[in-house]
């Protein structure tokens, strides 16, 4: 072991010295304190046995200076004295010194010093070296993790958020208002748009956030209301307590709006709603708080709603089919997507991402979409809009094979495309044949009357299909029900 021996008195220097040598130390002598401490920049010294008692700087100041070092844990310090007395020795001990020795020194006392010593010099010296390993490994481990977190994330963005592919202006503009809006879960948000536009991708890039490090862990629960039968209504988004009604689970059952807390309810087609359940919804979004079916506890909510529908809400309140303090409540932000049709710049980008991803899934060889191809694209209505684009192109690559996608791959979707075309025509014509026969009596027609009659040519030029009438008048086959049934109840009571 490498010993720095500090002593202003030649004579027991040389003694201590010949003790260390005979012990097998390396030995360095000084002088003077400040002498010791230029030796201990330069080098390194497990064990500074220094003399307490010394001109200038004494041996528990020199202990002190050594203690405000930044590798003073490389040194252990022992100090001896020919003056013992308890001062110095408390003084040494709070100085940070291992040990204390006294003069003359004994031989055996200094072994076991130096073997104590060096025991706990090799602790010290082995600990940094860990200590160090440590924090390398640490640091890469950290720096793998950090890259297979970032790995996780992309997967898990593209698996609840979907490849969201920025093709359009448009597309950017809904993205960065889904970015503002996921910033602040207070506001609650109304999505409209036409089927198949992308609103529930939108839903979800509003809630986990569109940048992939700003991905959220809270709940993000969605239910498609249309699905939804008024008796279940409650049930289903508020749960219900044990024996709440006949049939219901023994243990109760949570509902909607508690797997919701913290995070996100996304209510789809909300449009679909029944007018008598629209209140129950309107309460507890202005409560923000709710009771179970047959519970009596009042849970708090903490849930940012997020609607969407594909009917114009604005028509169905005029038709008073939905509530307007339901709608104003739902609607403090709002977002419109567009129809496929009308983003025309998107549909050759869109078709060429679903193209290399379905043919990579079924192992095709697909990596191009031919120019007549893509006019053939742009130039199809898409009433299905990115849905029925990303379903023509899956069948594409699963019923062909080749380098481009051709113009006789899509020949099924110009097919459907004439036969839209000749049977929205053919529909027109007989409709408005059939609206050329109302009559507009002189005595006074009222606005609601004409509509009513207006429904029922529209259901006679059907030949009775009610599903295909409340798609021609552009309304829900919910509010087309609601409105022949208002007007019956209205008939028979005008018949009392």
């Amino acid at each position: 072991m490498r010993v720095l021996l500090v002593d202003d008195d030649r004579v027991s220097r040389s003694v201590v010295r010949c003790l260390l040598q005979d012990r097998n130390c390396e030995v360095t002598e000084c002088s003077s304190a400040v002498e010791a401490l230029i030796e201990l920049v330069d080098a390194d010294y497990p064990m500074v046995l220094s003399d307490i008692n010394m001109p200038g700087m004494s041996g528990i100041e020199l202990a002190g200076a050594i203690k405000q070092l930044s590798d003073s844990w490389r040194t252990d310090i022992v100090l001896f004295t020919g003056y013992a007395d308890i001062k110095s020795a408390v003084d040494a001990l709070r100085a940070g010194v291992y040990d204390y020795l006294q003069k003359p020194v004994d031989p055996q006392e200094l072994t076991l010093t130096i073997d104590r010593v060096a025991e706990h010099q090799a602790l010290l010296r082995e600990n940094k070296k860990l200590t160090d390993r440590f924090q390398d490994e640490v640091c890469a481990a950290t720096e793998a993790t950090r890259r297979e977190l970032f790995s996780v994330k992309k997967v898990l963005a593209e698996s609840i958020i979907g490849k969201v592919g920025v093709f359009g202006e448009s597309t950017r503009k809904l993205l960065e208002q889904a970015q503002q809006f996921h910033a602040d879960r207070s506001i609650s948000v109304l999505i409209q748009g036409e089927t198949g536009v992308g609103k529930e991708v939108i839903a979800k890039a509003i809630h986990y956030g569109v940048t992939m490090d700003e991905l959220t862990n809270r709940p993000f629960i969605a239910i498609n209301c249309s699905a939804l039968t008024p008796s279940l209504f409650e049930s289903e988004m508020f749960g219900y307590e044990a024996g709440a009604f006949t049939g219901s689970a023994p243990q109760g059952a949570k509902g909607k709006f508690d797997m919701a807390q913290k995070g996100t309810l996304f209510l789809d087609e909300i449009g679909e709603i029944p007018l008598n359940l629209q209140a129950k919804l309107l309460r507890v979004l202005q409560e923000k708080e709710f009771y179970r079916v047959g519970g009596l506890k009042k849970i708090k909510s903490d849930i940012r709603i997020i609607c969407a529908t594909n009917s114009l809400i604005e028509d169905q309140i005029e038709n008073g089919t939905f509530r307007r303090d339901l709608y104003y409540r739902l609607k403090v932000g709002c977002l419109m997507v567009p129809p496929l049709r009308e983003r025309k710049d998107e549909i050759v980008p869109l078709a060429n991402a679903f193209l290399m991803d379905a043919a990579q899934q079924k192992k095709k060889r697909f990596h191009l979409i031919a120019p007549a191809a893509a006019k053939l694209l742009k130039e199809y209505s898409w009433p299905g809009n990115i849905r029925e684009l990303k379903n023509v192109i899956e069948y594409v690559a699963f019923a062909y094979d080749g380098e481009e996608l051709q113009v006789n791959h899509l020949a099924h979707l110009l097919g459907e495309e004439r036969h839209s075309q000749a049977f929205s025509q053919e529909l027109g014509s007989d409709v408005v044949r059939q609206q050329m026969v109302l009559h507009f009596p002189s005595s006074g027609y009222s606005l609601k009357s004409f509509c009513d009659d207006i429904v029922d040519e529209v259901i006679l030029a059907h030949d009775g299909n009610q599903a295909a009438a409340a798609k021609y008048l552009g309304i829900s086959l919910r509010a087309l029900y609601y409105r022949l049934e208002k007007k019956r109840i209205k008939q028979e009571i005008s018949k009392i």
